[in-house]
């Protein structure tokens, strides 16, 4: 059974950064590519970043160049390094491995204020 626990987030006014850190359990995390989601109220839950176990990474539009996706397989941790946030980045981060795609964490809130 994999868990997923995400960690990091807060309030921050706009153009500020936080780091959030997702630890995932009981998953063969190495092999797996893993991403962040966010999901902002009455909004669908988006994809915002992905690392492959190679390394590679995807980024949504909206958040690439002010966003890093990196990956600690040594730590079962994926983090989301977020600089220059806007108030649009408000919402609810969830980590996912795409190995258990249907599995979730509790999320973390991130808030920016204007």
């Amino acid at each position: 059974q994999v868990q997923l626990v995400e960690s990091g987030g807060g309030l921050v006014q706009a153009g500020g950064s936080l780091r959030l850190s997702c630890v995932v359990s009981g998953s063969i995390f190495s092999i797996h590519a893993v991403g962040w989601y966010r999901q902002a109220p009455g909004k669908q839950r988006e994809l915002v970043a992905r690392i492959r176990s190679g390394g590679s990474t995807y980024y949504a539009d909206s958040v690439r160049g002010r966003f890093t996706i990196s990956r600690d397989n040594a730590k079962n941790t994926v983090y989301l390094q977020m600089n220059s946030l806007k108030p649009e980045d408000t919402a609810v981060y969830y980590c996912n491995d795409f190995g258990y795609p249907d599995s979730w964490g509790q999320g973390t809130q991130v808030t920016v204020s204007s």
